[in-house]
C-alpha cells in the first residue's frame, strides 16, 4: 500500500484536513478557501456522500458547488451496494494522483474519523471471511451474545463501538474470527498518532451551538425534500441496501415511509441520533493530538472568519505541522 507521505509529499502543499462534528460548518469553511486559492481541490472524507442519489441528508455539495470547485470522492456507489473503506483508500490513491499531477492542492473535508484516518495514516485494513460471516449474520438476532463474544474475543475494539450497532459488530467478529487476529490490531493502532504531511484543522462547537445547528439542518433539509429523496430511494429498482440506509435521517425517514413511524417522532429520533454521533465524533478527533481546533462561538460568525482566514494562512504557508 502506497504510504500517506508518499501521496502527499507530490503535492505543491502540505494537504490541509478541515473536521469535526456534523453541521459544524467545516464545508463552509473549505468552500470559501477553495474560493479564495485557485489551485485548491475538495476531497470529501464521508462515509455518505459516497453514495449516489443521496444529497439532500448527506449535506453533499450542491450542482453549483461542484461547478465552481471541483470536489471528490462523492457519488462513487449505488446506494443499493456496500461501499467499504478499503474501497475508500483505492479512490483516494486515485483522486491523489490526478490532482498531483495537475499541481493542485486538496483540502480533505468531513467528519467519518475512519475514513479520515484510512487516508492520512494509511491505515491497513483487515480482509472479509464470507463463511465466517455468512455464520455470524444467521446470529444476527443474538446481539447481546455476540457483544459478549467479542468482548472476549477483543475486549478493545469492543470497548470502541455501541453494543447495539450489528454491522460494526459483525465486522468486528468476522475479522477477529477469520483472521486469528484482535480487530483493534489491525494497522499501527487506532491509539497511535504518527507524524504525517497533513494539516488538521477542527472546528468545536459547544453542546447548546451544536444542538441548534443540528436542528436547524434538519429542518433545511425537510424543506429542501428530504422525505421525497428518502422515498425514491425506497422506489428504485435496486432500493437503498443496508449501509447506506444506516445513514443520519435516511433510517428514521425510512422508519416513516416503511413502518408507518409518524413523522415528527421519526425526525425527533433523527435529531436525538445525530445529537449523539455528533458527541462521539468529537470523542474520536479529541484523541488525537494533531488536530489544532477553532471553538465556534455563539454567532459563528467570528469563528468561521477565524477558520477560513487559518486555513488560508496554512495552505499558503505551504509549511508542516509545527
Amino acid at each position: 500500500m502506497m504510504a500517506s507521505a508518499d501521496v502527499a509529499n507530490r503535492f505543491p502543499a502540505p494537504p490541509l484536513c478541515i473536521l469535526g462534528p456534523t453541521a459544524s460548518g467545516k464545508s463552509g469553511v473549505a468552500m470559501a478557501v477553495a474560493r479564495h486559492i485557485d489551485n485548491v481541490e475538495l476531497v470529501s472524507i464521508d462515509s455518505m456522500q459516497v453514495y449516489r442519489d443521496m444529497n439532500i441528508g448527506t449535506a453533499k455539495p450542491t450542482a453549483e458547488e461542484q461547478a465552481e470547485v471541483r470536489h471528490h470522492l462523492i457519488d462513487l456507489s449505488d446506494p443499493a451496494d456496500d461501499f467499504a473503506v478499503s474501497m475508500f483508500q483505492d479512490e483516494w490513491r486515485r483522486v491523489a494522483t490526478d490532482i498531483a499531477d495537475r499541481g493542485a492542492i486538496p483540502i480533505l473535508v468531513g467528519g467519518t474519523g475512519l475514513y479520515l484516518r484510512s487516508v492520512i495514516d494509511a491505515l491497513e485494513l483487515p480482509g472479509k471471511y464470507p463463511e465466517v460471516r455468512a455464520a455470524l449474520d444467521e446470529r444476527i438476532d443474538e446481539l447481546p451474545a455476540l457483544y459478549d463474544e467479542l468482548v472476549r474475543l477483543d475486549p478493545v475494539a469492543a470497548s470502541r463501538m455501541d453494543a447495539n450497532n450489528d454491522r460494526r459488530l459483525l465486522r468486528a467478529l468476522e475479522v477477529t474470527i477469520g483472521s486469528g487476529r484482535p480487530f483493534s490490531s489491525f494497522g499501527p493502532g487506532m491509539e497511535d498518532y504518527p507524524d504525517v504531511p497533513f494539516r488538521l484543522l477542527g472546528l468545536r462547537l459547544d453542546r447548546d451551538r451544536m444542538i441548534d445547528r443540528i436542528n436547524a439542518r434538519y429542518d433545511v433539509q425537510m424543506a429542501d425534500g428530504f422525505l421525497a429523496e428518502v422515498r425514491s430511494l425506497v422506489e428504485r429498482e435496486r432500493p437503498i441496501g443496508k449501509t447506506a440506509r444506516q445513514a443520519l435521517g435516511y433510517r428514521e425517514l425510512l422508519s416513516h415511509i416503511e413502518q408507518e413511524i409518524p413523522l415528527d417522532d421519526a425526525l425527533e429520533t433523527a435529531r436525538v441520533r445525530t445529537r449523539r454521533f455528533a458527541r462521539r465524533q468529537m470523542k474520536w478527533f479529541l484523541r488525537d493530538p494533531r488536530i489544532d481546533w477553532i471553538d465556534i462561538d455563539r454567532s459563528g460568525r467570528i469563528s468561521h472568519d477565524e477558520a477560513v482566514a487559518r486555513a488560508i494562512a496554512i495552505v499558503e504557508s505551504g509549511e508542516p505541522r509545527p
